[in-house]
């Protein structure tokens, strides 16, 4: 009898979220030799940024397989990202190290992720910066500008913020916009630890680079769009698709969907007084 209440509580609750139940209790594993993995290409790539995966493999003395695997999963490439020029930087001061060479994101507002992107609209330029959750998925923060001061990113922080708990760890790039004194201070303020990925290794937030890779093939051709308007109301479109219909390879859903079924999982292990 108590088998039979439990499993028509697992069917209610499926249907109220519009899942089977058998994604109902999909868990996300932690990867522990796939992030091992990871930590092993990265460092490859801070010596050779243009290795690809069959070089990656023959420097590890692996299969290649197992290599395009991984770096499919986290976003690593070799750097070859068109229209934002990139070198490699020398004796650049590291102030904040990455974290997430050691973290790896195991539950909501673990850990958030933050970058901006370029759209060329009209003989002008439109920027992007989000912030990522890197548990869910999500996109949790969202500003668009015309200019890449700090305000873009700032913006895009307290957007965050705003509908969120904060974060435990803060990652982005050595951007100008990211070691500004005002930007630094607000994660300070609301207790975020920073990280950063190392001077001239975009790899190591690979997750946004990858996240802009589709963003962009999603938002389709900008010359479609009238005015400036137009192309902002859709930006802001393309990120709502992005959280709440567009499944996500790694996770088999929506990202909105998988921060549900993880809350609600995390509140049934952790009930008091059951």
């Amino acid at each position: 009898m108590i088998t039979d209440e439990s499993e028509t509580a697992k069917t209610l609750r499926a249907r109220e979220l519009g899942v089977s139940r058998s994604t109902l209790y999909y868990k996300r594993k932690k990867p522990n030799k796939d992030w091992q993995l990871k930590c092993q290409i990265e460092e490859v790539l801070r010596e050779h940024p243009s290795y690809g995966s069959p070089r990656i493999a023959l420097s590890l003395r692996r299969n290649h397989k197992p290599i395009e695997r991984v770096m499919k999963i986290f976003g690593i490439k070799a750097y070859r990202r068109r229209g934002r020029k990139w070198k490699k930087t020398k004796n650049m001061k590291v102030i904040y190290p990455n974290l997430l060479l050691t973290e790896y994101p195991m539950y909501e507002n673990h850990i958030w992720a933050t970058d901006f992107t370029y759209i060329s609209f009209q003989g002008k330029t439109v920027y992007v910066a989000t912030v990522l959750d890197l548990f869910t998925r999500k996109v949790v923060g969202l500003s668009v500008y015309t200019t890449h001061a700090v305000q873009l990113v700032l913006s895009a922080l307290l957007n965050a913020l705003q509908n969120n708990p904060r974060p435990e760890i803060f990652h982005s790039d050595n951007g100008s916009e990211y070691n500004s004194e005002i930007f630094t201070e607000a994660l300070k303020t609301v207790g975020a630890l920073i990280s950063r990925s190392a001077p001239g290794c975009p790899w190591e937030n690979g997750y946004q680079e990858s996240f802009y890779d589709k963003f962009k093939i999603d938002l389709g051709d900008p010359a479609r769009f009238q005015t400036l308007g137009e192309l902002v109301y859709e930006i802001y479109q393309t990120i709502y698709r992005y959280n709440h219909t567009r499944i996500h390879t790694a996770l088999k859903m929506p990202p909105h969907q998988f921060a549900i079924l993880a809350a609600r999982e995390y509140n049934s292990v952790n009930r008091v007084g059951v």
